[in-house]
């Protein structure tokens, strides 16, 4: 079993209680696979009518972070669904594409798969009101609610948030923005590949261009799933 660290812990407040930013930077520029520990209520998350206060806890995985500025991380989640505890998937098929920052604010993006036609164009949206019979959820902003592809900024107050790191990769090859190849080479891609390992591709200023004005400097990790040579 492969050792996972704790880098850095939050409390409630979202105070840094352990470990620290400039440790999970370091990790998470190596390459390290991010996951974050949390703890809520049920009562104040899951069904906020019911009376059973048990903390539930989560240990999410985030297979693709971002290096901002070389100084901030985000970890995105690519793989969640929404569910309908205890038991059920939300009522309309799609993606919760989460992000956490290293300060514990966090986002999400959904994309919508059932064919629904959007009713609405993108831009600012009012405040959603979903979820806000949840004491600890605080909705930030809100985009694009009438689409297929709403999004919105929150933070939700875990009772703990924990950084977890695991810094086990190897750089094989790095190659310029033409495909010079600066160091290592293909063939120890492929090598490394055929041998069963999973491949981790970091991509630098990938988002450049989405900015209408020059943006900060970022890197983003991404871990891939079946390869091909």
């Amino acid at each position: 079993m492969s050792q996972w660290q704790a880098v850095l812990e939050l409390d409630h407040n979202r105070t840094i209680t352990g470990g620290s930013e400039a440790a999970l930077c370091d990790a998470v520029r190596n390459g390290a696979d991010l996951r974050v520990y949390t703890e809520f209520r049920h009562n104040e998350h899951i069904d906020v009518t019911s009376n059973c206060p048990e903390i539930v806890q989560e240990a999410a995985e985030f297979r693709v972070t971002c290096l901002l500025d070389d100084r901030w991380v985000a970890g995105f989640m690519t793989l969640r669904q929404p569910i309908a505890l205890p038991d059920g998937f939300g009522p309309r098929a799609s993606m919760s594409y989460f992000l956490y920052n290293q300060n514990g604010q966090q986002a999400i993006g959904r994309l919508l798969l059932d064919g629904v036609p959007a009713s609405g164009t993108p831009g600012a949206s009012p405040l959603d009101p979903t979820g806000h019979d949840m004491p600890k959820y605080h909705p930030k902003e809100n985009w694009d609610s009438e689409t297929n592809a709403p999004s919105q900024n929150f933070i939700y107050d875990f009772e703990t948030y924990r950084f977890y790191v695991r810094d086990g990769w190897q750089e094989v090859l790095s190659h310029s923005e033409d495909g010079t190849v600066l160091s290592g080479s293909v063939d120890a891609v492929a090598e490394a590949s055929m041998r069963g390992c999973e491949i981790k591709v970091g991509i630098r200023d990938l988002c450049r261009d989405l900015a209408e004005e020059p943006n900060m400097d970022h890197e983003w990790f991404v871990q891939t799933h079946s390869n091909y040579y």
